[in-house]
């Protein structure tokens, strides 16, 4: 076992913009009340999180006291002049709908690229990784966004799928479970779980 490290992912609670189903990367959205009753049983030896204010609430839920170690390269896509649109806001809009048929290609107007966006995570995760294993932590948990686990997933989960084919949502955390030598290589991990998220620990 000592030769294995567990990272945790765990998608922030549901925002009020995540109700409105509206574009939120770099803005902000309090977090709804029905996700600060969330509970996990897993405890974790560090915690990492991303800099924007849903991400550190749902740690301080999840993880009371855990005092996470803030990266700003773990935050979500920036959509630029899109953050806080809806599809229903812009699906007249010719750039928009040319993003959504290759968002590789294309990119929000003072956005990132989806280019810039995965660079910037693999910073972070390299960041990360180097304090893990500078640390030999068994373990560690990742309080971040739905593109930021996706990508990570696509990345580094056993089974490839591409990043849009990844569900990744609010009452779940993922546990990717790597040998050391892999961790330190950058190759998949060995091992996936799910980690239920559920309302007062009652199921």
């Amino acid at each position: 076992m000592d030769d294995r490290v567990v990272i945790a992912l765990f998608r922030h609670g549901v925002t009020e913009e995540n109700r409105r189903k509206a574009y939120l990367g770099w803005n902000d959205s309090p977090v709804c009340p029905e996700s600060k009753i969330i509970f996990v049983t897993n405890s974790y030896q560090r915690y990492f999180s991303s800099d924007l204010q849903r991400c550190i609430d749902t740690a301080e839920i999840l993880f009371p006291n855990s005092s996470p170690y803030l990266l700003k390269e773990l935050r979500e896509m920036n959509f630029g002049k899109w953050e806080g649109k809806t599809y229903e806001d812009l699906k007249e809009n010719s750039l928009y709908r040319q993003w959504l048929e290759d968002p590789v290609l294309h990119c929000p107007p003072d956005g990132e690229s989806f280019d810039e966006f995965t660079k910037r995570v693999d910073a972070g995760w390299a960041r990360m990784i180097g304090e893990i294993l500078d640390s030999s932590l068994q373990n560690a948990a990742v309080i971040t966004h739905g593109g930021v686990i996706r990508y990570l997933l696509s990345k580094f989960a056993p089974h490839q799928k591409e990043f849009w084919e990844w569900q990744v949502n609010h009452d779940q955390g993922f546990e990717l479970i790597f040998e050391k030598d892999s961790l330190r290589r950058g190759t998949r991990c060995t091992l996936l779980l799910e980690v239920p998220l559920t309302a007062n620990g009652l199921g």
